[in-house]
């Protein structure tokens, strides 16, 4: 197996999937801790629903790159649910099924009136499960995954102090004279961003799990906020690249890989935890 694997880094196109899905990765596990822990966890699942949507009226309108439409859509769509997430007369949950349930039925809709494809089912399980849409980036698409990567290690970096009060403590965050709804904006607009990208990684349904399973795991074991951003960082990058290469090996969909590595992680992580804290 291992000479299997070593004949296939050999690949540009893997390479290129490696590199920009491990990096895709981190961003999702950094603001994936910030979502856990302000319970926005829901997020996410509703913005991948967005983006989906928007991807089937790209596909319509026939736009060669699908980005130009999918990315403002989903970006305007975070900034809402982060408004919504605090407004006494729409909660988070409500707005979240009245933007994900809408998204689903409008590009589902989309895709089966104006699609020109002979297999529409194959087509829309591709995009909400994921597909070897991730082994055939192009350069370009690889160095959008490596500026957004940076950009996300350079807000963390230059901000974390801000984003540590408005994740935990708002209020005391305003008082201070932090501008919260700048940062919150700011938060919205890279989850949005990071989530686009990972749709060739994970597919649009498993999205969620890429950003809560990493963070939840690091929380089983770790108690400081920075400590928790960086182990869910290196988990999350661990289980994209192990979940890639054996999804290659095994001949299996790269997203449910992924997850399912995830998955096991988080599980390994609880038990451990229980017996530390026994």
């Amino acid at each position: 197996m291992l000479e299997k694997i070593m004949f296939y880094l050999g690949f540009p196109f893997v390479q290129h999937a490696l590199i920009a899905g491990v990096l895709i990765a981190m961003c999702a596990a950094l603001l994936g801790v910030i979502l856990v822990l302000k319970r926005f966890s829901y997020i996410g699942d509703g913005l991948s629903h967005v983006a989906f949507g928007g991807l089937a009226m790209a596909t319509v309108l026939k736009l060669s790159d699908h980005n130009l439409l999918i990315m403002p859509v989903t970006i305007i769509a975070a900034i809402l649910l982060l408004r919504f997430g605090s407004n006494g007369k729409l909660h988070g949950d409500a707005a979240l099924a009245i933007f994900s349930v809408s998204a689903l039925a409008v590009g589902y809709l989309l895709m089966n009136v104006f699609s020109s494809s002979a297999n529409i089912s194959g087509d829309v399980c591709t995009t909400l499960f994921g597909s070897t849409s991730i082994l055939t980036l192009t350069i370009r698409e690889v160095w959008i995954c490596i500026i957004m990567s940076a950009v996300t290690l350079i807000m963390f970096c230059l901000f974390y102090h801000r984003i540590f009060t408005v994740t935990f403590d708002e209020n005391f965050a305003q008082a201070s004279g932090v501008r919260i709804r700048l940062y919150q904006t700011l938060i919205a607009i890279m989850i949005a961003i990071i989530i686009v990208l990972a749709m060739n990684l994970v597919g649009s349904l498993l999205i969620t799990a890429l950003m809560v399973f990493p963070a939840l795991s690091a929380m089983q074991i770790l108690k400081s906020f920075r400590g928790t951003l960086i182990y869910a960082a290196c988990i999350s990058m661990v289980g994209a690249g192990v979940g890639i290469l054996i999804s290659m090996v095994a001949s299996t969909p790269v997203g449910a890989t992924i997850v399912i590595f995830d998955l096991v992680v988080f599980l390994i992580h609880v038990g451990i935890g229980k017996v530390w804290r026994a």
